[in-house]
């Protein structure tokens, strides 16, 4: 197999693997919401995802772990923000407004990153790069259709945007060590520890002890239908966080970050459709569009930085990374 048809097949399979994570990561709200209704707090839902994800990961944890020596803030940050503090704010924001709203809202994260850049790091950002945050705002009006006086809970919208400013400082933490070359920390590592310090601080916040386990050997309902508690619970944790956090950094590995972060962005879209067919969620027109316009305006805001080393102005936390594509952990 010649070099080229080898580099042409590694970039399909990054492809195919981006496309798993996106839909594995699209499904986690649509899976949580139905245990939040029968009962749960959407604490506790975070605490299962969490800590039942860091139970499978932890074997990768102990190959790592170096780590908790040379990054221990790097750790103990990418668990407080990208992992607990994102999902946290996420879960919370579903339990009060509709899962494709909380997402699109979250896509806010690649223009408050630019405000992070242009205003506390007084680095300039491209033009396009700006048009992008114009345009992810304008779109966001949109969506939660401004002109009816926001027709969604306003708490539930300000849930929603601290896991988008939770996400920021997942991207600028997910920037440090980019410049190490080989001795930049191993993803998968960095993932792991950050589950295990998540499960650690919403132990703490979500007093797991207080639970109704009870919901968990029941039914929960999906627009109607009903569907065991065990196997949402299953998915939340083994697909829409084992799964999609592996198959997205595997995925960074074969193409570029640009690449994986636009196909990232298809996850916002899978959220919507899947819970407008499984919970009933619609969103009218005028939303529909405005989601669209979001996902266009995140796209451009994470696609226009330039390449490493240029002389341009930047358009994002910093060049080419392992961890920053990943765009949600929600």
């Amino acid at each position: 197999m010649s070099e080229s048809s080898a580099a042409g097949r590694g970039k399909g399979v990054g492809l195919g693997l981006a496309m798993v994570s996106a839909v594995a990561f699209g499904g986690s709200g649509v899976a949580a919401k139905p245990l939040i209704e029968a009962g749960l707090d959407p604490l506790h839902v975070v605490w299962l995802r969490v800590a039942g994800a860091a139970l499978v990961m932890l074997p990768l944890a102990v190959r790592h772990r170096a780590l908790l020596r040379r990054r221990p803030a790097l750790l103990a940050g990418f668990g407080l923000l990208g992992v607990a503090g994102v999902q946290a704010f996420y879960f919370a924001s579903i339990s009060r407004i509709p899962v494709g709203v909380a997402l699109l809202v979250e896509y806010l994260a690649p223009a408050l990153v630019l405000g992070w850049v242009r205003f506390v790091q007084r680095r300039p950002v491209t033009p396009a790069a700006a048009l992008g945050v114009v345009l992810a705002v304008g779109g966001l009006a949109c969506v939660v259709e401004v002109w009816s006086g926001l027709s969604f809970d306003a708490l539930g919208l300000l849930l929603a945007l601290g896991a988008a400013c939770c996400q920021v400082g997942y991207f600028v933490l997910s920037d440090q060590g980019s410049d190490s070359g080989a001795g930049a920390p191993d993803p998968l590592g960095v993932i792991a520890y950050g589950l295990l310090v998540g499960t650690s601080v919403l132990t703490v916040v979500a007093r797991p002890w207080t639970m109704d386990w009870s919901v968990l050997g029941g039914t929960a309902y999906m627009n109607g239908t009903p569907v065991a508690a065990p196997l949402l619970l299953s998915w939340i944790v083994l697909v829409a966080t084992v799964i999609a956090y592996v198959t997205g950094v595997v995925s960074v590995r074969r193409l570029s970050p640009q690449v994986a972060g636009v196909v990232a962005c298809l996850e916002a879209v899978i959220a919507t459709v899947l819970a407008w067919v499984l919970l009933g969620e619609h969103l009218s027109a005028p939303q529909l569009v405005g989601g669209a316009i979001v996902l266009a305006g995140a796209f451009i805001a994470q696609s226009s930085a330039p390449a490493k080393g240029s002389p341009e102005p930047v358009a994002s936390g910093g060049p080419d990374r392992d961890l920053s594509t990943r765009s949600t952990l929600a």
